[in-house]
């Protein structure tokens, strides 16, 4: 008989398979056969407006005006951001716009510089 992981969230030892999980029958937390380091080893590619795979510390352009929330300052078309860093949630990329500041960007509206 194989050994089955004791569940993640209580300690128990009497998990079982249930299709592609397991299952704590204490807790009732379920959690994938598969490793999440595993799940997580794939990278998510962010893309630009035209298709281009952008990675961290490229020069971005701006394809369209963005009002930036909660100000009255707009980023003006044609603007180039530098040295972008790529992260996960709403937007996808973290940078500094010269005479706006730090901000979030969206993938759509910028292409690769």
């Amino acid at each position: 008989m194989s050994q089955l992981p004791a569940c993640p969230q209580c300690g128990s030892e009497y998990t079982y398979e249930d299709g592609a999980q397991f299952v704590c029958p204490e807790c009732a937390h379920e959690w994938p056969k598969v490793a999440e380091a595993d799940a997580t080893e794939v990278a998510k590619v962010v893309r630009d407006a035209v298709g281009n795979v952008l990675q961290d510390g490229d020069t971005v352009t701006v394809i369209k005006d963005l009002k930036v929330k909660g100000s009255s300052l707009v980023v003006k078309v044609g603007t180039k951001v530098k040295n972008i860093r790529l992260v996960d949630g709403d937007h996808d990329i973290d940078c500094k716009i010269d005479g706006v500041g730090a901000m979030g960007l969206k993938s759509e509206f910028v292409k690769k510089a």
